[in-house]
This record gives C-alpha cells, structure tokens and sequence, in this order.
C-alpha cells in the first residue's frame, strides 16, 4: 500500500506546483492535470482516452430499424496520393510565400495555394483550370515511385465504407473507369450506363504533422487536393443515379459533388443547379436524401445550394472550413470570422448548426426537408437535428467519432496509446444566445443539449498521433454516422 500513497503525495504535490504557476486555473484543467499525472504514474489507472473508447462501445448500439438498400452518387475517381512536398520538388518547386487561389491556373498557383495551407494545417480542394499544365504534374505525380492509387470521390468512399456492412446492398454511379472499378467492393452494384473508358484522377497532397518545407511546418497531417475533372465537375452522371433509384429502390440516397461544379462558368453552373434540383424533386419522397458537401471558395455556388438544394435533403455532412464558408456566404452568425483560429469554439459551431436548421431546415411554416446536420472536426463531432424526426444520434455521433479514430490510425478498435484528446475540457453551448457550460467527462463523453426545438449531440475524437492517411476521413464518418441514424416517421 504504500506506493499508493506516495502516488497520492506526487499528486498533490504536482497539482500544488500547477496552482503555484497560475492559481486562476480552471477546476477542471486541474481536475484532468491530476487524473493525467495518476494515469503516468499508475499503469493500473485507466486513461481518458480508453475511458472515451470504452464508453463508446456501450453507446453505439444498432438503430432499431435498419437501412437495407443505399444509394451513392455522382462523384467518383481515383487518388492519387503522395506527399506534396516532394512532389512539388519533383516539379522543381521551392517554398515561398503561402497565398490562396481560387481556381488554380499554373504550378505557380499549385505552389501558392498548397503553402498557405500547409502553413494552416487546413484541408482544402481546388480545380485546376489548365489541361496541359494538370496532366503535365498529374503524369509526375504518376511516375513518382511513392504514389499510390486509391479510390477517391465522396460518393465512392461513402459508397466503399457502407459496402463493409455485408447486411447492405449499395448502388454506385459516378464516372466510373477501369481502375475504380477495380477497386471498388464486390457488394457494390455500378450501372452499366455509368462505366466509362477512362479514370478520372485527382491528386491528393499529403503532409505529416510537424513536417517542414522551408520556413513552413504543418501544424497538423492534412491533404491538399487538386484536379482537371470535367466529367465530375457537370455531375454528368446525375440524371442515370436518379433513373438508376426506380429499378434499385433504396431506402436512402447519398448525394454528393456539388463542390465540383466550381469549374464551370457561372451560366453553366447556375443552369445546370436548376437541373440537380429538378432531378432531387425526382427521387420518391419518403426516401431520405444525406447531402456530403466539400471545399469550396465561390460564395455564389454555395448560396445557390443553400437556397435551392437545401430545402430538398433530409440530412447534411459538413467540416469546419464548409460550414463557417456557408456561414459567410449567407450572411449567417459569425460571419466576420476570417477563419478559425485553432479547434473550432463549440458554441459558434453551435450558433451556426443552429441558424442553418432554423432558416433553411424543416419548421411548421417552412416546407424544407432538411433535419439533421452532421458536422465533423478535427478534435470533436456535434449532431444537431430537428426534435421528431430522428432517433439513436447518441450512438451515431459515437460511431463517427469512433470511426475517425480508427480510420486515421488504421486499426479495427482504438488503440489508446495511439491517440489523444484535442478537444475542449469545457466548453459554452452558445456564443450569441442563451448558453450553459459543458465540462467533460471521459465516462460520458456524448454530452447532448436543446435548445427551442433543435437537440444537439457532441462528442470529443480521439485524435491519431501518426495518421496513415488523412483522405476520405469525413466521408467515413458521415457514412458510419449514417448507419446508426433512423427516421422513426419511416
């Protein structure tokens, strides 16, 4: 016994130093300071992080009634994927000044745009508007003995992850070649009207946390990712995924590349947006609709899908950088907000959740569809739906947090050593309106709140310390967040 008691001593002795240094500290940094110190000095003593992953698995339970048929489209393509430092040294490219672009032009524009987000630790996408100069890098990118080649595209990766559960039959359609078809699930349908001749490729640029180039080093592992991609960029292949729906009859729709309409001119986009809405309008209502949105810089776009696709989608899965960039583009809460600085304040992420299912979701007076938004960042996950409408999101946040964990590490369950906690020990529900304060508890760790017909469910991630691969992480969760959820009015 008396090791136990020296450990106490140590304990109190360190949390006396850490009052000493700064007395106005939060109980609860105090509180997690002890606990942490404990578990350093106890390997009997079980850390927050096994703490997290063991409650999870209490909480994620299956939903009472169960998708059986999903159907995912229209964006598809394969990844190349490879550290964007070294390419951009294959290409003969120095570091410099980070600057942010649109629409990329040159490999001057590459350069620029994949330093100022390295320089952030941010994901982000862009099209890259020359052929000659995209298929001049892509074919480097190919060449390159480190790249590899994997499946990319929202709708398949969302397609890939809900093809693991054998219970479940899933449609794809996207412009779908010879090397994506390839790769994709054997449990997975295609349309023939779908395949085509060639793959589209887009390039993912990968960078480690910590890593350097130049006077740059990345805060965080994230991807910056590029292509030339008109067949995506036209969603030419809408039409055939809702024709497709008749034969398949699923029970839910996944709907995603939007974002890549960014490469198109305005008349064509705006004239082709009315189309995506008509062929919405098409899919038989008592069908949910998850609309998978990504990065995007043209704030005319996203207004556009706010006001027009918005109201026909039950569901929306969204990051930090999308939802404060709708925020901006709508004139919503929180506007002013250049960026985030660091992980995401809880309550503007709250105020924002809250405008968008308030304004555009489904109210007494608004005939919207829209009832759930799943938003996902890098240390937390909040799911905010419409009181009524949707059942089991307790174990549905769990599960997308869990699945981020586990997708970043790859491993099948968490390992706790590998991973960390990067979310807030406490946190005020609102920033704007009425608030109360959450403080966290590894024992608990779904903290949910109300607030005047709209719950919210939040849940810290576990962070992976050496992530194998940043790329499909939101289309994972989105996807297992998904399979947990249930409409109960079904």
């Amino acid at each position: 016994m008396w090791h136990k008691s020296v450990c106490v001593a140590l304990v109190a002795l360190a949390t006396g130093y850490v009052f000493l240094l700064d007395p106005d500290l939060p109980d609860s940094v105090v509180e997690y300071f002890s606990a942490s110190f404990m578990y350093q000095l106890r390997g009997d003593l079980t850390s927050p992080e096994s703490s997290i992953a063991t409650a999870w698995d209490s909480l994620i339970v299956q939903p009472t009634k169960q998708w059986s048929k999903v159907a995912v489209g229209v964006n598809a393509c394969v990844d190349v994927v490879l550290s964007g430092v070294r390419l951009l040294q294959a290409l003969g490219l120095d570091s410099g000044e980070g600057r942010d672009h649109s629409v990329l032009h040159s490999t001057t524009d590459l350069k620029e745009a994949f330093a100022h987000f390295m320089g952030k630790g941010a994901a982000a996408e862009r099209f890259f508007s020359d052929a000659q100069s995209f298929h001049h890098v892509a074919r480097t990118a190919l060449e390159y003995p480190e790249a590899q080649l994997y499946m990319g595209g929202n709708a398949a990766l969302i397609g890939q992850k809900i093809a693991m559960n054998p219970d479940l039959k899933v449609l794809l359609c996207g412009p779908i070649g010879p090397k994506l078809h390839e790769l994709l699930d054997e449990n997975i349908v295609v349309p023939p009207e779908s395949m085509q001749e060639l793959d589209e490729f887009h390039l993912i640029l990968e960078y480690r946390a910590g890593e350097e180039w130049g006077q740059l080093r990345a805060p965080n592992a994230n991807r910056f990712i590029f292509s030339h991609d008109l067949s995506n960029g036209a969603m030419n292949m809408l039409e055939i995924f809702v024709s497709s729906l008749e034969e398949f009859r699923p029970d839910l729709v996944v709907l995603s590349g939007l974002h890549m309409m960014e490469g198109q001119s305005k008349e064509e986009r705006e004239k082709r947006l009315l189309e995506v809405a008509a062929a919405i309008s098409d899919i038989p209502t008592d069908v949910p609709v998850h609309l998978e949105l990504a990065s995007m810089t043209d704030p005319d776009l996203m207004s556009e899908i706010i006001h027009q696709v918005f109201p026909l989608v039950d569901s929306i899965g969204l990051n930090e950088q999308e939802l404060l960039f709708l925020s901006q583009a709508a004139a919503g809460p929180h506007a002013s907000l250049a960026s985030w600085n660091g992980t995401p304040d809880v309550g503007a992420v709250g105020d924002i959740l809250f405008w968008i299912l308030k304004e555009h979701g489904r109210t007494p007076k608004r005939a919207s569809d829209l009832t759930r938004i799943h938003f996902h960042t890098l240390a937390y996950h909040i799911l905010a739906t419409v009181d009524g409408y949707w059942a089991n999101q307790v174990a549905a946040v769990a599960a997308g947090a869990r699945a981020a964990s586990t997708q970043a590490c790859g491993t099948e369950t968490i390992d706790a050593s590998r991973v960390f906690l990067k979310a807030p020990r406490e946190f005020a529900t609102s920033q704007t309106g009425e608030s109360f304060t959450v403080s966290f508890n590894p024992s608990e760790p779904v903290s949910e709140w109300h607030k005047d017909g709209i719950s919210f469910h939040y849940t810290p991630v576990l962070v992976c310390k050496d992530p194998l691969r940043t790329v499909g992480l939101g289309d994972a969760i989105s996807a297992e967040g998904l399979l947990y959820s249930e409409l109960p009015s079904q």
